[in-house]
């Protein structure tokens, strides 16, 4: 299967509501179905009930582990795998079958964790990583606190990082206050690694997300459309509101960038939508498939 990297998508070009034939609609978590509430509104809630009594799937694509995104899926009564870690994880809730699990490569996790623990980083950043769908920290940091607390999971502080890096962790996260810094770190290792070693990437401007090279939202929504459902790209709609939501609002048929998404995003989307606390997902349904 081809895979799909931010350098090598074009945007794609802009179709019309009454010439779509949407079979498949993606929806990420954060900023899109859910905001300052950390819930799905009820106007979202039952514009994806009317889309799903049309006959159109819908899923969840989310830089979130799978147990923190477990409840979304639940939420909007998905049939379909759920799609976390930016893609690195697809399981399927009902029958627990795990489609796709990859992992960053033990040697460039330590690698990450050398950087991180650099005497001028270290006391800047949160750093966690993500095995066998657990959370586990230097420390309990202010900033790993207000994460576990919106994502409803519970870090494990273990001081040394390096024995969990035994199993490969599934994510890689580094978290500051300081959006400067997380910019600074997603440029500088950009510079020492290919997109052919990590994935790189930013869910939200204090967030720096490494994983596998073959991880990102569109390969995993090519999978859910192509393998799974047998359709093609221009029959897949996908919402997002952030740089992690690049790869699969590029690879969908119609892209639909939140209004809260930065400029870069927006600019490959077909449609921008309100934000999310304006519920822009129901609206973006209500215009494109009702």
């Amino acid at each position: 299967m081809q895979e799909i990297s931010a350098a090598s998508l074009c945007p794609p070009a802009v179709i019309q509501p009454d010439s779509l034939d949407i079979q498949l609609l993606v929806l990420d978590i954060d900023g899109t179905i859910a905001g300052e509430s950390n819930q799905v509104s009820q106007p979202v809630l039952e514009a994806i009930q009317a889309v799903q009594a049309k006959g159109i799937s819908v899923a969840i694509a989310t830089g979130r582990m799978y147990c923190s995104a477990l409840r979304f899926h639940q939420a909007i009564a998905s049939p379909l795998p759920l799609v976390a870690y930016q893609g690195a994880l697809i399981r399927d809730p009902v029958t627990e079958t795990v489609h796709r699990h990859w992992a960053v490569p033990e040697v460039l996790a330590h690698q990450l964790l050398d950087y991180f623990e650099q005497p001028h980083l270290r006391s800047q950043l949160s750093v966690h990583f993500y095995v066998g769908d657990q959370l586990y920290v230097r420390e309990l940091t202010p900033e790993t606190l207000d994460y576990a607390a919106r994502s409803a999971v519970t870090p494990i502080p273990v001081g040394d990082l390096r024995p969990v890096l035994r199993d490969q962790p599934t994510k890689v996260l580094a978290l500051s206050h300081d959006v400067d810094l997380i910019e600074d770190l997603l440029q500088t290792l950009r510079q020492r690694y290919a997109p052919t070693d990590l994935y790189l990437t930013k869910s939200v401007p204090t967030f720096f997300e490494a994983a596998n090279p073959k991880v990102n939202k569109g390969t995993a929504v090519r999978y859910l459309a192509e393998e799974l459902l047998g359709i093609q790209p221009q029959h897949v709609m996908a919402v997002g509101d952030n740089w992690n939501d690049l790869e699969m609002l590029t690879y969908a048929g119609m892209g639909i960038a939140m209004g809260s998404a930065p400029l870069s995003v927006q600019s490959v989307a077909q449609w921008v939508a309100p934000t999310v606390e304006e519920d822009g997902v129901a609206a973006a349904i209500k215009t494109f498939l009702l």
